[in-house]
């Protein structure tokens, strides 16, 4: 005989979702196994996951949008494929060079 279909309220599975929680921790607060989430609550728990995503978003957004210089620098990394510049020199036979630092400057030789 099959056990009993346990009573688990799909808003609080997505409530759990938007903070992060994982399949295994909801299954827990529920005293259930981790399949039940994955199988009956795969919607709620992508919708709650993505609701999280959103609201920090917002907050880090808002976070910037006040003044913090170092969100600032991390959202235009992030959104808007800004990058920090980095020039390179190089001159002569590179390969040659970095083959001869490695094999005489062997720390212990």
């Amino acid at each position: 005989m099959a056990r009993p279909k346990l009573d688990i309220d799909p808003k609080k599975v997505e409530a759990l979702a938007s903070y992060g929680c994982l399949n295994t921790e909801i299954a827990s607060f529920f005293g259930c196994e981790k399949s039940t989430i994955t199988k009956r609550f795969s919607t709620q728990v992508r919708k709650g996951k993505d609701s999280g995503k959103i609201r920090l978003r917002q907050k880090q957004f808002e976070t910037a949008m006040n003044g913090n210089v170092a969100m600032l620098i991390w959202l235009g990394k992030q959104m808007l494929d800004q990058r920090d510049k980095q020039d390179l020199e190089a001159s002569g036979d590179i390969g040659i060079t970095l083959k001869k630092i490695i094999t005489d400057e062997r720390p212990g030789e």
